[in-house]
């Protein structure tokens, strides 16, 4: 695979989606990758940043937290999930992707809820944020987001352009 060109591995956490990896072979596809130099991305629920928090901290690889970490917006800024984010956040190897705002919104459009979350990380690491309309948006059965909608909130989130134009490229 790395001959080829792939340069992460990503796993999946979400309950709704089959729940956590085997930890054992978690760990170990860690150690591979470290020798590789790849990176891990990491799909979780909220609760999830807590209980697997310690884990996190221990992974010496650069990893991501997709889709702000599917923190709910009716939970405010303060709750423990966002928090634990964002301490995570000061880790040099975390990155976050600041996209999944219909996942992290309360459901009503424009999803306008989550600004305040996408706009705390990308202010606690904005040299580690990514931005990506999840297209074609798998796993999601109904009010389908319009990612035209989605690109506009972006630049309601992150109106300066150079800091914009990190988070894209």
């Amino acid at each position: 695979l790395d001959a080829r060109g792939v340069r992460g591995v990503r796993f999946n956490f979400v309950a709704h989606l089959g729940g956590a990896p085997d930890l054992d072979v978690f760990d170990r596809v860690l150690e591979r990758i470290e020798r590789l130099g790849w990176h891990v991305v990491l799909h979780l629920d909220a609760q999830d940043i807590l209980q697997y928090a310690q884990r996190i901290e221990r992974i010496k690889v650069p990893f991501v937290i997709d889709h702000m970490g599917r923190v709910r917006a009716e939970g405010g800024l303060g709750q423990q999930p966002f928090r634990q984010l964002l301490d995570l956040m000061r880790n040099p190897l975390a990155w976050v992707k600041v996209c999944g705002s219909e996942r992290v919104s309360a459901g009503r459009r424009p999803f306008d809820d989550a600004i305040p979350f996408a706009q705390a990380l990308i202010e606690a690491a904005p040299d580690r944020v990514l931005w990506g309309t999840d297209w074609p948006h798998p796993n999601i059965s109904k009010d389908m987001p319009n990612d035209g909608e989605l690109v506009d909130l972006l630049l309601r989130f992150c109106p300066d352009q150079a800091l914009r134009e990190k988070l894209l490229v």
